[in-house]
C-alpha cells in the first residue's frame, strides 16, 4: 500500500471533501476548511463539510418548515396552484447551484443559503413585513424590521438546535441570508465583499452591501431570477397579468414564458461570469429584466385587488400585534385564553429575557404561518 493510500484511509470523509474542494473548485470559491467559522465552537463532523452541516440544520429547523405555508404575493397557501415560500427556495436553491456548478463554485455553501435566505419572511410576505415594520416603529422609531435582518435573528437565535437557542452556522451562511436581497432591480454586476466583518452582520449595520462570498452574490441574483416569472405565472391565474401582455421587446429579449425566461437569464449570468470574480449579467438582459420587474411592480404588486387585500393583512397584524403587545407588557399572566396561554409560553422561553416587549411580539408574530395568523386573529376577535 503507498504512503498517499495510507494517508487517505487515516482521513475522514469529511476531510477527503476538503481536500477536493481544494482542488476542483474555482479559486474564487468558497473552501469549507477556510471557512471563518461559527460564534460558538463546534466539533466538526466527521462526514460532512461545515457547509453541509448549516444545510441540515436549516432543513431541519422549524422556521425553513413554515415557509410551506407562508406566501409571497398571493395569500392562499391553500391554493396548490399559489408559490409558497418553500416552493420560492427550493427554486432559488435550484437555480443558483445551475449557476455555481457551471462556475466552480461551492455548491454546499450555495445549497445553505439558499434554503436558508427567507427564513426571516413574515406572514403575508412583503405586505406582512411592511406592516410589521411600521407596526415597530410606531412603538419606537429606532427598531426597525426586514426579513433579511430578521432571518440572520431566527438562525442565530430563535431557532433551536440540539435543546439550545440557535443553529449556530458558519459565518459564510449567515451572511448570505442577511445579505441576499433581491429586489435591487438595477443591481447588473456584483462582486463579493470579502472584507466584510462580524460586526457588519449585526443589526443596523445592514445596508444591503454584497455578501462575503462568490457563492452569496449567486443566490442574490438566483433570488430575482426565481421569483420574476413566477410571480407572473400566480397573476395570469389571477387575471392581473399574463405574459402575452408583456412588451413584445421583452418577450423577444427574455421570453415568452417563465422557463424561456429563466433559461435567458442563467445562460447570460454565466456566460458573463466565466472566469470573474464576479457575478455579471450583460447590460442588455439586465435592463429588460429591470423592466420586466417594473412592470410585475405595477401590474402585480400595486394591483387594486391586491393593495385592497393588503389592507385585510395590515388589520389582521394590527390586531395581533396591539393584543400580544399588551400581554407582553404584563409581568405576570393576566389572561387564561389558548392565544393568551401559547404566548405566555413563548415569552417565557425567549431566549433574550431583557429584550422589549416590542420586540418579543415582533419576533413571535414574524415566525407565525399565514394560516396560524388567520386563525389566531379570528379567535381572539370573534363576536
Amino acid at each position: 500500500m503507498s504512503e498517499d493510500t495510507i494517508k487517505q484511509h487515516d482521513q475522514s470523509v469529511r476531510e477527503r471533501k476538503e481536500r477536493s474542494e481544494l482542488e476542483l473548485l474555482s479559486p474564487f470559491a468558497a473552501h469549507a476548511v477556510k471557512s471563518r467559522g461559527r460564534l460558538k465552537p463546534d466539533e466538526p463532523c466527521a462526514v460532512r463539510t461545515a457547509y453541509e452541516r448549516d444545510t441540515g440544520r436549516i432543513l431541519y429547523s422549524m422556521p425553513f418548515r413554515r415557509l410551506r405555508h407562508k406566501t409571497q404575493v398571493f395569500f392562499n397557501p391553500q391554493n396548490d396552484h399559489v408559490c409558497t415560500r418553500m416552493e420560492h427556495v427550493l427554486y432559488v436553491s435550484y437555480l443558483a447551484e445551475t449557476i455555481g456548478g457551471a462556475l466552480g463554485l461551492n455548491l454546499d455553501l450555495i445549497r445553505a443559503i439558499a434554503l436558508g435566505h427567507d427564513v426571516g419572511h413574515t406572514p403575508y410576505g412583503h405586505a406582512g413585513e411592511a406592516a410589521l415594520n411600521n407596526l415597530l416603529r410606531s412603538v419606537d422609531e429606532t427598531l426597525v424590521f426586514s426579513h433579511e435582518q430578521h432571518g440572520l435573528r431566527v438562525v442565530d437565535l430563535l431557532s433551536e438546535h440540539k435543546g439550545r437557542h440557535g443553529l449556530n452556522l458558519t459565518f459564510e451562511v449567515r451572511d448570505g441570508i442577511a445579505s441576499h436581497c433581491g429586489e435591487q432591480y438595477d443591481e447588473f454586476a456584483l462582486k463579493p465583499l470579502r472584507c466584510k466583518q462580524e460586526s457588519d452582520l449585526q443589526a443596523g449595520s445592514l445596508c444591503h452591501d454584497a455578501p462575503a462570498t462568490l457563492e452569496g452574490c449567486v443566490v442574490r441574483f438566483s433570488d430575482r431570477i426565481a421569483y420574476v416569472g413566477r410571480d407572473i405565472e400566480d397573476a395570469t391565474r389571477s387575471g392581473l397579468l399574463r405574459f402575452d401582455e408583456l412588451p413584445l421587446n421583452l418577450r423577444s429579449t427574455l421570453g415568452r414564458d417563465n422557463s424561456e425566461i429563466v433559461d435567458t437569464l442563467v445562460k447570460d449570468i454565466i456566460n458573463h461570469s466565466l472566469e470573474q470574480d464576479a457575478v455579471i449579467m450583460s447590460e442588455s438582459i439586465g435592463r429588460a429584466l429591470q423592466r420586466l420587474i417594473e412592470i410585475n411592480v405595477e401590474r402585480i404588486y400595486l394591483a387594486p385587488r391586491v393593495k385592497r387585500y393588503e389592507i385585510q393583512v395590515r388589520n389582521v397584524l394590527e390586531g395581533l400585534f396591539e393584543y400580544f403587545l399588551e400581554l407582553a407588557r404584563d409581568k405576570q399572566p393576566c389572561e387564561m385564553s389558548l392565544p393568551a396561554l401559547a404566548f405566555y409560553e413563548y415569552r417565557d422561553r425567549h431566549p433574550e429575557q431583557d429584550a422589549l416587549p416590542a420586540r418579543i411580539v415582533t419576533d413571535y408574530i414574524a415566525g407565525m404561518t399565514d394560516p396560524y395568523a388567520n386563525r389566531i386573529f379570528s379567535t381572539i376577535y370573534e363576536l
